[in-house]
């Protein structure tokens, strides 16, 4: 019962203790408040009074730095205002002194008026005088103003040609000397490493008999077997007085090689009719065939030109058989072909299309007895007929001149066949063609102005020429001397070379009385 007495008693003063306590903790909480409240309006009211007074202070800084501010532009714009006005004097002064100098200009160029005029005047009575002396000097001088300047341009002209003719001479030996020095060295380093033949072979071939009677027999009865030998070779057999010796006469060397082995076939057979001529001439067209073969085979294995078309190593082969004044035509490409080939070495150009060109360079050669057209021509159609390279070909329509070198090799191949044809005891020329030569050499000499004599001489590898002193100076001479030349080579064909000498000769002659 005490217990339940005092959880009641705990429990009442409980109920009457709280609300108690939280009226006194609201009066605590509402006085705070207001302390706070009073605080807060306090501290406003001194930041409003700092804030006035920090205003104060700015407008009162700001109103400083205005005045500032405003003493210098004033103390700028009175500088400003001296300096423009410092200026407008020097303007003024300028101006001032543009005028003085406008007065004297105006006052030069009036004097300057008045001394154009005097010049003027001065001219004009110069001229009158320079006139009248033109007229004395020609007078004295026997020679009108036209003479007068025609004379003085033949001397200006000689001296032009003296100069000319002086750097002519000049650059000429410089180019010789260098160019002859190392052509001589490669071509006679060419020239040795090949060797060949003289020439020998003409247009009839000798045949030699056993003994007089057989040419009886190769007669034959009426001429029957002579005239069967001639009409199946086509070539003439001339049976004279020459002891044991038949001669064979025919332009065309193949035929004339087919009826020298018939012939000579015949004569060891001894038997010589219509029939077995036939058969002997049929067998030794053969022979010649496969001689050709293995000439051409030859040539390529000599020369070293590999992959040519079979016609085409025929066609060399057929070389054999064909002259060119008198120089195996066969030989004579071999020996360009070596000749090109060792040239293209010591220049470190292309030696296998050197020495290919060189060996087709003459193979229309083969063929012109029986096609139209220059060997040049022909060689050419054949060439592109068989797909040969377009280097070669160029070089093959070139050596004689007729297109412009499209390679360095095609210009060897032209030395190289030049050397083969002009060294000595290649090629011999008939005696009619080579009196040609020499006429057409001085013909050509004649037929400038101021040359008063020529001479072929050296077999026509020099022509000496003799000038009128009084038409061609020393310098001239030297011209002319290149003009000769270059007509020479346009109008003339000729192997190898031809020195043009040129002599002028003054004499004074007098007596002693």
């Amino acid at each position: 019962m005490q217990i339940v007495i005092t959880i009641a008693a705990v429990l009442i003063s409980l109920a009457v203790g709280i609300p108690i306590g939280m009226a006194y903790r609201k009066k605590v909480a509402e006085s705070k408040i207001q302390g706070a409240e009073n605080e807060a309006k306090r501290l406003l009211d001194s930041a409003k009074k700092e804030a006035e007074n920090l205003k104060k202070e700015e407008i009162f800084k700001a109103k400083e730095e205005a005045m500032a501010t405003r003493k210098e532009l004033d103390q700028e714009i009175k500088e400003r205002r001296g300096e423009v006005q410092k200026q407008e004097a020097r303007l003024i002064q300028k101006e001032e002194n543009l005028d003085r100098r406008s007065e004297n200009f105006e006052k030069k160029e009036r004097e300057l008026d008045k001394e154009f005029e005097n010049v003027e005047a001065q001219k004009q009575e110069l001229e009158k005088l320079y006139d009248k002396e033109i007229i004395e000097l020609q007078r004295i001088a026997g020679l009108s103003k036209e003479d007068a300047k025609q004379k003085l341009l033949t001397e200006m002209e000689k001296e032009i040609t003296a100069e000319k003719a002086a750097i002519i001479r000049e650059q000429e030996q410089k180019a010789k000397e260098e160019v002859t020095k190392n052509a001589k060295e490669m071509l006679c380093y060419a020239v040795q490493k090949c060797a060949a033949d003289h020439s020998q072979e003409t247009t009839v071939s000798i045949v030699a008999l056993p003994n007089d009677e057989m040419k009886g027999r190769i007669i034959g009865r009426e001429g029957r077997n002579i005239k069967a030998l001639e009409t199946l070779t086509g070539i003439d057999l001339i049976i004279d007085d020459t002891p044991e010796a038949v001669v064979l006469s025919g332009f065309d060397p193949l035929r004339r090689e087919v009826a020298k082995i018939a012939l000579e076939k015949l004569i060891d057979d001894g038997r010589i009719h219509p029939s077995k001529i036939e058969e002997m001439v049929e067998k030794a067209k053969e022979e010649v065939e496969n001689t050709i073969k293995e000439e051409g085979e030859r040539a390529v294995l000599e020369t070293g030109v590999i992959g040519l078309h079979p016609d085409v190593v025929k066609l060399i082969g057929k070389l054999k058989y064909r002259t060119s004044y008198g120089q195996n035509v066969l030989n004579h490409s071999i020996e360009v072909s070596n000749l090109a080939r060792i040239m293209a070495e010591e220049l470190e150009l292309d030696p296998k299309l050197a020495r290919r060109a060189g060996l087709l360079h003459d193979i229309g050669k083969a063929l012109d007895h029986d096609m139209e057209g220059t060997h040049v021509e022909i060689g050419v159609e054949v060439l592109k007929k068989y797909k040969e390279n377009a280097l070669v070909i160029n070089a093959v329509e070139a050596h004689h001149g007729d297109v412009e070198p499209q390679t360095l090799e095609a210009v060897l191949v032209q030395a190289a066949d030049a050397i083969s044809a002009s060294r000595p005891g290649a090629r011999r020329e008939t005696l009619e063609a080579y009196i040609k030569r020499l006429q057409n050499l001085e013909e050509i000499a004649d037929s400038f102005d101021g040359v008063e004599k020529s001479f072929a001489i050296q077999a026509g590898r020099e022509v000496r020429i003799v000038v009128k002193p009084e038409k061609i100076s020393d310098d001239q001479m030297t011209i002319l001397a290149r003009d000769i030349a270059k007509k020479i080579e346009n109008e003339m064909d000729y192997p190898g070379q031809i020195k043009v000498n040129i002599i002028r000769e003054t004499r004074t002659v007098d007596y002693a009385k």
